[in-house]
């Protein structure tokens, strides 16, 4: 067999395993199944491929979501989780109105140091934030 051959041979089982029948490719298409099983892929640590019980099935990657995912993932699935987990949503909203107000209190000081380091060197500064609180008056 010539390396042409081989490539055409690999190409051609390619396009066989992307026709698969079963295979789901989107995740609306998992919506309502129900899992059989997860096998782990062999030669990927932590990769599965998800059997449904209607003999459907797709590959997932390592379960390793970033910490911005998990929180979106709250947000977005709260509707159908909180029922289930009032007690973590609570803490869950502490944490984030915690998060707020330290990102709040964090500029605040951020700015105002900006200034007292720079109100030496630029004495109209003064007369600025002057002005500044006396139109919020």
């Amino acid at each position: 067999m010539s390396t042409e051959d081989k490539w055409k041979a690999n190409m051609e089982k390619v396009a066989f395993t992307q026709r698969f029948p079963g295979l789901l490719l989107d995740w609306q298409s998992c919506a309502g199944k129900t899992i059989q099983a997860v096998v782990p892929l062999t030669g990927k640590p932590g990769a599965a491929v998800i059997v449904f019980t209607d003999a459907t099935y797709t590959t997932v990657p390592p379960l390793a979501p970033e910490p911005w995912a998990l929180g979106q993932a709250l947000v977005d699935a709260r509707v159908l989780l909180e029922p289930s987990h009032p007690a973590a949503y609570a803490e869950y909203d502490r944490l984030v109105k915690r998060d707020k107000d330290a990102l709040k209190s964090a500029r605040v000081e951020k700015i105002l140091g900006a200034i007292h380091n720079n109100v030496e060197q630029i004495p109209e500064l003064k007369d600025r934030l002057k002005a500044l609180v006396m139109e919020w008056k």
